[in-house]
């Protein structure tokens, strides 16, 4: 099952233009192993909330990505009956008789979240979803800048950044587009010193963050840029050709 058209997420786009900070994370991992959970639930983030695709599964899938099982294991045992997945497509009016929703929770043994609202808005069903918990208490952990920290952002969450993709190999072509232009989004801002609003909670980056922040860009993302640098270069060496050969055939031939 796809996502539907996304009309909150175009709107929320506009006001980050006003407001970048709001797309800027509190912290950068590069997947949800380099997340001490232990940790976090100790400096008083006492529930959290997930992304599914290329955060926990491939793009559409229902099963854990494997060597996220140690990790997301973990996760559990801490958090217990406090984590939750919020998806764009499983849990909403999207999805019929929350048939995906309820296949993922079998899978990922917690709950999905039923919302109406698309992320980046929404922020008050998960709320409600965790009872008492005030949202600085609720950390939210995905891979899309514009969707999943905006979300947690606007309602002041801890918002995780998980840089490095499952894979890209099934997404969706236009989110995969756009995570790209994130992440060049996100270099730029911190080049000019933008940085996420300060979180209440004091949190110990170098206990929560098992490895070392991620560069700027991903190996896979330089790899892409470079792919793509190589074809706009060969469609300009073949359009100079073309261009060439055009001039060439409009010459009278000798006699």
């Amino acid at each position: 099952m796809g996502q539907s058209f996304n009309l909150q997420g175009i709107l929320q786009s506009f006001r980050v233009l006003a407001s970048p900070h709001l797309m800027v994370p509190n912290i950068v991992v590069r997947d949800i192993r380099d997340i001490s959970f232990e940790q976090l639930h100790k400096a008083g983030i006492t529930a959290i909330a997930f992304d599914k695709d290329n955060c926990l599964t491939k793009p559409y899938g229902l099963e854990l990505y494997p060597p996220f099982t140690d990790a997301w294991k973990r996760c559990r045992d801490i958090y217990k009956d406090q984590v939750v997945i919020v998806s764009n497509s499983a849990g909403t009016p999207d999805d019929k008789d929350n048939q995906q929703a309820h296949a993922i929770e079998q899978s990922l043994q917690v709950n999905v979240l039923r919302h109406h609202e698309k992320k980046p808005s929404g922020g008050q069903e998960l709320l409600n979803h965790f009872g008492g918990i005030k949202a600085e208490r609720i950390a939210f952990v995905g891979d899309r800048a514009l969707t999943d920290v905006v979300f947690g952002n606007n309602y002041g969450m801890l918002t995780i950044l998980t840089r490095d993709v499952v894979t890209e190999e099934g997404d969706n072509p236009m989110a995969l587009r756009i995570r790209r232009m994130e992440h060049k989004v996100l270099a730029f801002l911190d080049r000019v010193n933008i940085k996420a609003k300060p979180h209440p909670i004091p949190i110990d980056l170098h206990a929560v963050v098992l490895q070392s922040p991620p560069a700027p860009e991903s190996k896979e993302e330089v790899k892409a840029d470079l792919a793509a640098e190589d074809l706009r270069k060969k469609e300009a060496k073949e359009s100079v050709e073309r261009e060439a050969r055009f001039e060439r055939s409009k010459r009278p031939s000798a006699r």
